[in-house]
């Protein structure tokens, strides 16, 4: 596959403003332009995931185009107006420019393991999830899951648009993202592990991360706690681990690419480091 030399960024979290443009905004792009060779190959472009034709001036030109994210909104009354459409329709928009410019190559969009283990399928020792396997969007429904139904949802509908347009697409099934910040404020992610660093409060109710592979909290924070004294073990950690068996994820395809994947240990103390160099952590 051919890549540009120029490359591309496309904002999914840069909205328009009725002042001035989010692409003037240090804040959001202060640390991009920072990266090596910004100058000469990164350019920039506001857009809106809910106007149609609004990614056209920034997929025109381009070999390949990642969307890398989606809008997360864990708290909103109104899920499926602030979370599952602007998933669904923004990603289909990206798609509708990339079906203007004939010469884009493949398409790239950042899933996440949401789309895959809503299944209600046993979950037996020895049981490993792969890339067959897809959410149920009336589980996720039921279980009021509503960011695992954006994704399950927006996934759905681009492979059906991929499909009938002829769009070479890939969908990448990330776990939870840990390491280093980019930009200097924090995001859903990175707010939820400092929480659970100083707090030990838990991102999600089995005690269950989705890193890599699959790891109890307890066996996280005993790393942290083995890495940085300071970071006092919560009571929670202390017991016995979560009940229900663990269940695995299939590294095949990555690893099919080449692909190391880091330590959890090596992960987990590039993510503290950078909170306290961003002054987000101070012990």
């Amino acid at each position: 596959m051919h890549l540009p030399n120029t490359y591309h960024f496309l904002p999914t979290a840069l909205f328009r403003a009725a002042t001035s443009p989010a692409t003037d905004d240090p804040w959001k792009t202060e640390h991009l332009l920072a990266l090596d060779g910004a100058k000469e190959r990164l350019h920039l472009f506001e857009a809106n995931l809910l106007e149609e034709g609004s990614f056209d001036p920034a997929v025109n030109g381009c070999n390949c185009v990642f969307h890398t994210a989606s809008h997360v909104n864990l708290s909103s009354l109104n899920p499926h107006a602030d979370l599952v459409d602007p998933a669904v329709k923004g990603t289909l928009n990206v798609l509708q420019s990339c079906t203007k410019v004939p010469y884009i190559e493949r398409v790239v969009i950042t899933s996440s393991m949401a789309s895959v283990m809503v299944t209600g399928k046993s979950l037996k020792p020895g049981v490993v999830m792969d890339e067959t396997w897809f959410s149920s969007p009336a589980l996720c429904e039921e279980q009021k899951l509503y960011y695992h139904l954006s994704k399950t949802l927006t996934e759905q509908a681009t492979l059906k648009f991929a499909e009938e347009h002829k769009i070479d697409l890939v969908t990448l099934h990330p776990g939870f993202v840990l390491g280093p910040l980019l930009q200097p404020v924090l995001n859903v992610t990175s707010e939820g592990m400092l929480n659970f660093i100083k707090k030990g409060q838990e991102l999600f109710p089995d005690g269950t991360y989705r890193f890599v592979d699959v790891t109890y909290s307890s066996e996280a924070f005993e790393i942290l706690h083995r890495l940085y004294s300071a970071i006092s073990l919560p009571e929670t950690c202390k017991k016995e681990k979560p009940v229900g068996p663990p269940f695995h994820v299939s590294k095949e395809r990555a690893k099919s690419l080449g692909i190391d994947f880091l330590p959890l240990e090596v992960s987990l103390k590039d993510m503290v480091e950078s909170f306290k160099e961003k002054n987000f952590l101070i012990f």
